[in-house]
């Protein structure tokens, strides 16, 4: 028997059209560039190929097993937890969490996307509560590693490199190894 509500239906249809709505309106803009195959359209369709993926893998899972919390589960409990914030050290990570977009945004024309993005992924793990430094490590690598295969080897989307030395050095890197590994690939 299902575990469906109307809710989850409605909430499924309100991202199932978001996604059409976009997908629609990306063939106004359906352009070709020059130095990128897949054209203009290319990444906002990934993206959007991903949340229509992650829209019916929700769907999925509420109807095998609803919204209830279930027994066993990580981080599921049916007590809501208080969240105080009356010291001053939680004000102060909840406006550091808040903030550091904007520094990593303001970082990306001196430092670049190369250099600032795995800074920006350890200080956010880290502000989230981490405190293992192998998992920091470890977590900020595999991300680092799943964006550069997104936006360099997938998409060969431009990305800020910065212009600060030695920041600017290592974007000349690795866009040289993007280069070679394209040129071996016959992208």
């Amino acid at each position: 028997m299902t575990k469906l509500k109307t809710r989850h239906i409605v909430e499924t249809l309100v991202w199932l059209l978001t996604v059409v709505v976009f997908f629609v309106y990306s063939f106004e803009f359906n352009q070709e560039i020059e130095i990128y195959k897949f054209g203009a359209t290319g990444w906002p369709r990934v993206i959007l190929g991903i949340l229509l993926l992650v829209t019916l893998g929700n769907f999925l899972h509420l109807y095998k097993k609803g919204s209830e919390a279930q027994h066993g589960r990580v981080g599921i409990s049916d007590q809501e937890e208080g969240i105080s914030y009356d010291s001053i050290g939680s004000v102060q990570k909840l406006v550091a969490i808040l903030i550091l977009p904007f520094i990593f945004s303001w970082s990306l024309k001196p430092v670049g996307f190369y250099a600032a993005t795995p800074i920006f992924i350890a200080l956010l793990i880290l502000l989230l509560g981490e405190k293992r430094i192998k998992w920091i490590l470890a977590n900020t690598l595999f991300i680092y590693f799943l964006i550069i295969l997104l936006f360099m080897v997938l998409l060969n989307a431009p990305l800020p490199q910065g212009n600060v030395s030695p920041f600017y050095d290592f974007s000349a890197l690795m866009l040289t190894l993007n280069t070679k590994l394209h040129q071996s690939l016959n992208f």
